[in-house]
């Protein structure tokens, strides 16, 4: 199957991880451009790509003429222009609650622990690898605190975060996930937030997008 679709893409990027979720999850066929941010200056900067997408960062989806930034965005994109497997529920209520579910972790948890927010910590004030691991790590706690309530104990909540279908909300939450592990934090309190986890992880949608099995990891 041809779709067209170009990802550029980090291998470590939780950003980047949550697209190549969402496209293995509706079975698009895309061909991988990586897109290095620590090689060369880091490669976001160079003039080609900082003029396809202004904000120097990962994923970008090109598809035919049309250029895509923002996983959420993307997401939301692929969903709206390949409805066949979707990620986000048929119900108003639904789709509430999963956006809800999938911006507590883009927008106020992933952003605080970013490359370029830790960059800026060391620049800035002197942060060395143990105090921006700790910093990463308290967003994350702060994060999970949240997301672990939300699913906890909601009938919504299923083998999934919502249902028993995985969507838009697990892609959101595997590469976190991913991440805290990374940071090494301590887990033990997120019971619901490592099952949905696990059952994710046993799916070849999101094992062919762990960050250990792109071609440019290492």
């Amino acid at each position: 199957m041809t779709t067209g679709l170009v990802l550029y893409d980090y291998w470590r990027s939780g950003a980047a991880y949550r697209v190549r979720i969402a496209l293995n999850l509706k079975g698009l066929a895309y061909q991988s451009q990586p897109v290095h941010l620590l090689r060369d200056g880091g490669q976001q900067h160079a003039p080609g790509y900082h003029q396809m997408n202004p904000q120097d960062m990962v994923p970008c989806l090109r598809d035919g003429d049309r250029v895509l930034t923002q996983s959420l965005a993307i997401m939301e994109y692929l969903d709206e222009t390949r409805p066949e497997r979707p990620l986000l529920p048929a119900d108003a209520r639904g789709r509430a609650r999963v956006r809800a579910l999938a911006m507590a972790i883009a927008c106020d948890t992933h952003p605080l622990g970013n490359l370029r927010v830790l960059d800026r910590l060391e620049a800035q004030f002197g942060a060395d690898p143990t105090q921006r691991d700790e910093w990463a790590r308290h967003w994350i706690a702060m994060g999970f605190q949240a997301l672990e309530a939300m699913l906890a104990d909601n009938a919504a909540t299923g083998r999934y975060c919502h249902g028993e279908t995985p969507g838009l909300a697990d892609a959101c939450l595997v590469p976190q996930f991913y991440g805290a592990l990374r940071r090494k934090l301590p887990l033990d309190d997120y019971p619901t937030l490592r099952r949905i986890y696990e059952a994710c992880g046993e799916l070849e949608a999101f094992r062919r997008a762990a960050p250990e099995a792109q071609a440019d990891a290492g």
